[in-house]
């Protein structure tokens, strides 16, 4: 029992001091309990609706995806996007609802039904180059190259490990350096 709690009851005699003695002990039972529960509580409410890390990254489910300016169906639609399958990376949850950002930056939140865990990444989208970007038919800058890729290109994601990714599309199946995408942050693994 603390020593604050024991010098109060120091004082009392007999039957007195054990009732102060058993309510003492109770009243911190109860605040331990309590403070388990606030502490899961909390732990619970910062992970997040659906238990998924955040942030993370997914795409688009839909051709057609309505972003609006807050959680709820209320809210305004911002912008539309339509691209099936387009990178947005998830940066809060609210119930069902996401807020979602594009590799431009713009956050808004959208339905979470209208999103989907595949991977796709584009190709260097930042980069406004005109060289083509090569794909290699193995991890390793030596490999063969097995297509070349604009910047921009929408691709899936199959695999990520040490720093390169296997991406598929229409006519292209290869490895690229994991930091020439946007859809996959550096050093994740996707298996």
């Amino acid at each position: 029992m603390p020593q604050l709690a024991s010098a109060r009851i120091a004082g009392l005699t007999g039957i007195w001091r054990e009732r102060a003695r058993a309510m003492i002990a109770s009243v911190m039972r109860t605040a331990a309990g309590l403070m388990l529960v606030l502490w899961s509580g909390a732990a619970v409410a910062a992970e997040n609706g659906s238990g998924l890390p955040v942030p993370r990254f997914v795409s688009l489910k839909s051709d057609k995806v309505n972003v609006r300016a807050g959680p709820t169906k209320d809210h305004d639609v911002a912008w539309v996007y339509n691209r099936a399958a387009l990178p947005v990376e998830v940066t809060a949850e609210f119930e069902n609802w996401r807020r979602i950002r594009d590799w431009e930056g713009a956050e808004g939140w959208v339905y979470h039904s209208l999103l989907s865990g595949k991977r796709t990444a584009l190709v260097s989208p930042q980069s406004k180059g005109k060289e083509l970007l090569e794909l290699r038919d193995k991890p390793d800058a030596a490999s063969a190259v097995t297509a070349k890729l604009q910047h921009g290109v929408l691709a899936s994601v199959k695999r990520c490990k040490d720093g390169w990714c296997r991406l598929t599309g229409e006519g292209f199946d290869g490895w690229i350096e994991q930091p020439r995408l946007w859809g996959v942050y550096p050093g994740e693994k996707v298996e």
